[in-house]
């Protein structure tokens, strides 16, 4: 068939052009496994080590809260950078999944390798401790209570730490002598405040919000940074209203997770630009420096994370995508460095210490995403990770059937 175009003597029309996007957007950078979140994470938790080391060695405090006008340690900055990133992927897990699966999924992933070190901490390391400074062996579980191993267990299994230490073992480490407790596992008290953050979003998968809705996640976000700026020109007013924002990391912690979940969410409408990722560093950079770091430098510092994870090499991209021990060095870090501190690794210096201990938590990270993590994770497809339609439809067939049959069934 000729064109009109043509039979005029006039060229052939040329083909439409492909439509193309305005701009590429942080979802086309975060596609899939595409991006090095995994090496983030993992950067992150190593950071938490290297503030960790100095109270935890004796050489004081970590030094980023003199750098900050007492803003921020090393640790806090990272534990930030870990809840912009989880509330990132939390809010994407959501969207796509209902409150059955999600809640699955949710403790699948935190509980298992959680209670892990809670039983490594009572049953391997307070023994060996407990031994060493020359006590009885059976006196151990003496104390079946608070105070004891049994307690430490128990009292913190949910999640919320209630017992810091086991009777006063690591007493004598440096964090013993400055406080005059026991703590075996201080990096432990950011998990509950992570799990609220689930239920939150919880709460919106139950309710529908991430899917036809989600401009609420938005409104909530803009409350929490209401809340967290009242508690600078205003303190104590928020706490008078509602007592649990008493507690600053219940602000904060939430805030930057919401930050991250918005920044999911909208993954599609966000422009992934090197300017802006520039931008968002000298803000940062900035804010730390001058002040309003809560304020300008959570947005910025999400949104740093986020390109960055983008814009690293693709080589690098490996680490982490399919074993992530970001989770393991996170809840093992103070354990060990209190363990190696305790046996006077410490003396040998900061930098010797503190490498040594990231290869101690390295293996414990191994052994707890081999053994368990990645275990728990493998069924979360399976039981109340099949979702509600699943188990609606097969009760609906199970219990239909019978039914059908005894209507079937011969009246006497």
């Amino acid at each position: 068939m000729t064109s009109a175009s043509t039979a005029e003597g006039l060229p052939p029309n040329p083909p439409a052009p492909a439509e193309r996007k305005p701009f590429r957007s942080l979802s086309d950078g975060m596609a899939g496994h595409r991006n090095s979140l995994g090496v983030l994470r993992l950067v992150l938790a190593g950071l938490v080590i290297f503030s960790h080391a100095f109270p935890l060695g004796g050489w004081g405090d970590d030094p980023m809260r003199s750098w900050t006008r007492n803003q921020e340690s090393i640790g806090g900055f990272a534990v930030v950078g870990f809840f912009a990133i989880s509330g990132y992927l939390i809010a994407k897990s959501g969207a796509g999944s209902d409150i059955l699966q999600f809640m699955w999924r949710r403790v699948l992933r935190i509980f298992p390798a959680f209670w892990l070190v809670l039983i490594v901490g009572a049953v391997i390391v307070g023994p060996i401790v407990w031994l060493m400074d020359g006590n009885r062996p059976g006196g151990y579980l003496t104390n079946l209570g608070a105070g004891g191993p049994v307690g430490y267990v128990l009292l913190n299994a949910d999640l919320t730490i209630r017992q810091w230490g086991i009777y006063d073992i690591f007493i004598s480490t440096p964090w013993g002598e400055r406080g005059g407790a026991s703590a075996l596992n201080g990096s432990l008290w950011t998990l509950a405040y992570e799990w609220s953050c689930y239920l939150i979003i919880a709460l919106f998968v139950l309710l529908g919000i991430l899917k036809r809705a989600k401009w609420i996640v938005p409104l909530v976000t803009l409350f929490y940074f209401g809340v967290a700026l009242s508690t600078i020109v205003a303190p104590g007013f928020a706490a008078s209203i509602f007592p649990a924002f008493g507690d600053s990391f219940r602000i904060t912690l939430t805030l930057i997770f919401l930050i991250g979940s918005c920044m999911g969410l909208y993954s599609r409408s966000i422009p992934l630009d090197d300017r802006l990722g520039i931008l968002s560093a000298i803000v940062v950079v900035a804010s730390l420096a001058l002040g309003g770091w809560i304020i300008v430098g959570y947005p910025a510092f999400a949104y740093l994370l986020l390109w960055g994870a983008s814009r690293l090499p693709q080589r690098v991209q490996w680490i982490g995508a399919k074993n992530d021990y970001s989770y393991g060095v996170y809840v093992y870090g103070f354990l060990v460095q209190q363990f190696t501190a305790y046996l006077g690794w410490h003396h040998w210096g900061y930098v010797p210490w503190v490498l040594a201990t990231i290869i101690v938590t390295g293996g414990c990270a191994w052994l707890s995403w081999h053994l368990v993590e990645k275990r728990a994770m493998q069924l979360k497809d399976f039981g109340p990770g099949r979702g509600i339609r699943y188990w609606f439809d097969w009760a609906r067939q199970r219990f239909g059937r019978n039914s059908e049959k005894i209507k079937a069934a011969p009246q006497e």
